[in-house]
C-alpha cells in the first residue's frame, strides 16, 4: 500500500486443454478490507488481519464465511504502536503480514508517518484468540525502517520461512524505493543481522512476499495504483531465482530490480485491482493464495478479500479461478470417461443421419440442439439410481448442475456445492457404502454436499461433506473405465483427478 491511507469502504487451468471457469463470488459473510496479512488457521479457526485503525482483524469458523473480529491493537497499552515505531514511523498502521513460529505468532505491520518515512514494527502472540487466557500482544519494536532520504519505503512487509533450512526472511517496501529483504532471527523476530545492509531485490512494486516450489524461490510483488476503488491498477507479478538473496528473474529474463515481473493475476470480470499475495498450503496437492481486490464491484465497489487456487505450470505459478454455478461435465482425467447416471442413454439428435442417394446435393442440415432432461427423463427409472462411467457423448445424464448451496458454509475459500442432474433435483450423494448414487431429492445432508478444490495441476479434487456412518474424509474416484467410487485421496494418484468441464 503506498500513499496516503486507505478510505473504508484469467489464468485459468494450468493443465493444457481445460476450459476457462468464471471467478465465483468472493466470500461470504462480511470481507472487506484492505492489504490483507496471510491467511493462518489457530485452534480450529482461521484469522487475517488488514489495514486499519489499530489493525482490525477478521475471522472465520470454516475459511469461506468472514466476520469482523475487532482491533488488534486494542490489547497494546494506548491502542497504538509503541513509541520506538513511532519515533522511526508514524502512528498509521497498514498491511501486516504473520507467521507461526513454535508456540507464537509473530506479526509484523507497516507504521508509516510522512512517507517514505516509515517503519515495520512487531508484535507478538502466544494465541490468536482474544477470548484466549493466552491472547496478549507484546510490542518487540520496531524490525526495520526509513528515514525519508535513502531510497527505501519500510511498508507492506512480507515474511517468509524457509523449507528448506528453516531460515526467516522479511521482505518490504514500496514504489518510493527499493523492494529489501532482511533475515530475521526466529527466536526474536528481529533482524538476525542488524548490521548488516539489506539485500535490494526488486523495485517498481510493493506488497512483496517470496514463496518456494521444487527448488525455486518465488519473489510476488503488486505493480500499479492502489486505494483509487475501479480506479486502481493493481496486478500480481512474479519473478524467480535459485537462491533467495536473488536474482529475481522473470520469464523473460528480466530482473525484477529493473522492472521485471511475469504477470500474475490482473483484472478480471468485475473484480478489479488485485494485490497482496499470500500462499495457503493444505498439502495433498491443494494449494490456494489469498489476496484483495481493490474493487468489488457486486459489493458496491469496496475492497475485499478473496481466496482463490494457486496452480504450476512450467515452472510458474499461476492463479487459478474458483468455480462458479453452471453446467459441466466431470471427467476423469484418468480414464477419459465421463461421471453419468447409469441409465439407459439416447443418442444425442435421434438415431444417425443417413445421406442422400448417390449424386444428390445434400441438404443443409441444422445443428443438433443440446439434449435436455426433459426429453428423455420419461424412460428414467424413479428412485435412486446408480452411477457410472462412461464415454462423453453429451447425453443429458452425463450433463452436471454444479451450484453453491446458500447458507450452508463451507470450507476455506470454498462454498458446499450441490450437484444434481441438470435440469431436474435428482442430486449427486454419498452412499454408506462408500459409492455413489443419484438421490431424488436434494435435503441438505453431508452426503449431498461437496467439497470441490483445483489441484495445484489444474485438474480438480470433490470429496462430499460426509459420508454416512464413516469419519475419513474420501474423495471421487475413478476404477478402471467405467466405474467411479469414492476412496481416501492419494495426491500421487490420477484416479482421483478430475477435469470440469463446460458441455
Amino acid at each position: 500500500m503506498a500513499g496516503g491511507g486507505w478510505i473504508s469502504r484469467l489464468m485459468v487451468a494450468a493443465a493444457a486443454g481445460l476450459p476457462a471457469l468464471l471467478a465465483a463470488a468472493a466470500l461470504d459473510g462480511d470481507p472487506a478490507m484492505h492489504d490483507p496479512s496471510t491467511i493462518i488457521e489457530h485452534e480450529g479457526r482461521y484469522y487475517v488481519y488488514a489495514t486499519g485503525a489499530g489493525l482490525p482483524f477478521h475471522v472465520s469458523d470454516d475459511g469461506w464465511t468472514w466476520r469482523r473480529g475487532g482491533a488488534l491493537m486494542q490489547a497494546l497499552p494506548g491502542g497504538r504502536p509503541g513509541p520506538a515505531v513511532l519515533e522511526r514511523g508514524g502512528n498509521n498502521t497498514w498491511a501486516p503480514d504473520i507467521v507461526r513460529v513454535g508456540d507464537r505468532y509473530y506479526l509484523y505491520y507497516s507504521a508509516p508517518g510522512t512517507q517514505p518515512r516509515a517503519a515495520i514494527g512487531l508484535l507478538i502472540s502466544r494465541s490468536l484468540d482474544p477470548q484466549s487466557p493466552d491472547y496478549h500482544w507484546e510490542d518487540a519494536g520496531p524490525v526495520v525502517w526509513s528515514d525519508g532520504i535513502e531510497d527505501s519505503n519500510a511498508i507492506d512487509p512480507g515474511v517468509f520461512r524457509d523449507p528448506t533450512d528453516g531460515r526467516l526472511w522479511l521482505t518490504y517496501g514500496s514504489y518510493f524505493g527499493y523492494i529489501r529483504l532482511v533475515e530475521l532471527d526466529p527466536k526474536t523476530g528481529l533482524r538476525r543481522y542488524p548490521n548488516r545492509k539489506p539485500v535490494d531485490i526488486a523495485i517498481n512494486s510493493e506488497a512483496s512476499i517470496i514463496i518456494y516450489n521444487d527448488g525455486w524461490y518465488y519473489l510476488l510483488v503488486t505493480h500499479g495504483s492502489c486505494c483509487q476503488g475501479a480506479d486502481s491498477s493493481y496486478n500480481i507479478r512474479v519473478g524467480r531465482a535459485r537462491k533467495v538473496t536473488g536474482p529475481y528473474l522473470d520469464n523473460m529474463g528480466v530482473d525484477m530490480l529493473k522492472g521485471g515481473g511475469k504477470l500474475f493475476a490482473g483484472s478480471s470480470g468485475r473484480f478489479i485491482g488485485p494485490g497482496h499475495f499470500g500462499l495457503i498450503d493444505l498439502g495433498d496437492g491443494v494449494q490456494k493464495f489469498s489476496l484483495h481486490y481493490e474493487a468489488d464491484l457486486d459489493r458496491g465497489g469496496v475492497s475485499v478479500l478473496d481466496i482463490r487456487p494457486l496452480l504450476w505450470r512450467d515452472g510458474w505459478p499461476v492463479a487459478g479461478e474458483n468455480l462458479q454455478a453452471g453446467e459441466y461435465t466431470i471427467e476423469s482425467a484418468r480414464t477419459g470417461t465421463v461421471l453419468e447416471m447409469a441409465v439407459q442413454g439416447v443418442p444425442v439428435g435421434g438415431p444417425r443421419a443417413r445421406p442422400g442417394p448417390p449424386g444428390a446435393t445434400p441438404a443443409p442440415r441444422a445443428p443438433v440442439p443440446d439434449q435436455q432432461a426433459s426429453d428423455v427423463e420419461a424412460g428414467w427409472p424413479a428412485g435412486t439410481v446408480d452411477t457410472r462411467l462412461a464415454p462423453a457423448m453429451l447425453q443429458a445424464q452425463q450433463r452436471w448442475r454444479i451450484e453453491p448451496v446458500p447458507g450452508a458454509g463451507g470450507y476455506l475459500g470454498g462454498p458446499w456445492f450441490r450437484i444434481r442432474v441438470a435440469g431436474t433435483e435428482r442430486t449427486l450423494a454419498a452412499t454408506a457404502d462408500a459409492e455413489l448414487a443419484v438421490v431424488p431429492a436434494f435435503t441438505g445432508a453431508p452426503e449431498q454436499l461437496w467439497r470441490i478444490e483445483q489441484l495445484t495441476d489444474g485438474t480438480w479434487r470433490l470429496m462430499p461433506r460426509g459420508v454416512p456412518g464413516r469419519s475419513e474424509a474420501m474423495a471421487l474416484s475413478a476404477v478402471g473405465s467405467s466405474f467411479a467410487t469414492l476412496s481416501a485421496f492419494d495426491a500421487g494418484s490420477d484416479r482421483h483427478r478430475w477435469v470440469i468441464r463446460k458441455p
